[in-house]
């Protein structure tokens, strides 16, 4: 059904030239065969980026990837998963499509899915869409369920109120 790709051998000589077609492979070869290659790759997903225990962090952050936290961060962080490690602290808003916290937060927790281990420790209220919290776990604030947990919060602007004319 399949047969060798021809794509290592020469080609057939153009007319008026005594010299052979140039060979694909000689400047663009794949490490494998074609006929190894899946017919559509799905692409990788990149790791998560991750903060080490002695690194300190002044300033917000936003990623559409994965963020996992060990320092500290002094700042809003915005991502699609964001894991704060047992040694972290983050002092700033925390807004993630998935939420697990093992360290600290300090300040307001927004996620779709939040996750507060044993070894958590948050001061801050919690807005979300399901939330697990694990026997052990500290927290001082309120927990909020909301639809939409990962819009800013904002209230809507309200009309302005018109007087009666005299």
């Amino acid at each position: 059904m399949f047969s060798k790709s021809k794509i290592n051998t020469p080609g057939p000589k153009q007319k008026g030239s005594d010299a052979p077609m140039a060979k694909a492979t000689e400047t663009t070869a794949p490490s494998k065969p074609l006929s190894d290659l899946p017919a559509s790759a799905p692409k990788a997903k990149p790791p998560a980026s991750v903060l080490s225990s002695d690194l300190v962090v002044k300033g917000n952050m936003k990623t559409t990837g994965d963020i996992q936290i060990e320092g500290q961060v002094e700042g809003d962080i915005r991502a699609h998963l964001l894991t704060v490690g047992e040694s972290a602290v983050v002092r700033g808003e925390v807004v993630a499509d998935d939420v697990v916290v093992n360290g600290r937060v300090i300040g307001r927790v927004r996620g779709l899915k939040v996750r507060l281990t044993s070894t958590a420790r948050v001061e801050g209220d919690i807005v979300h869409k399901t939330i697990a919290i694990e026997s052990g776990a500290h927290f001082e604030g309120s927990v909020q369920r909301q639809d939409d947990p990962l819009n800013s919060g904002a209230k809507p602007a309200t009309q302005p109120q018109t007087q009666p004319a005299k």
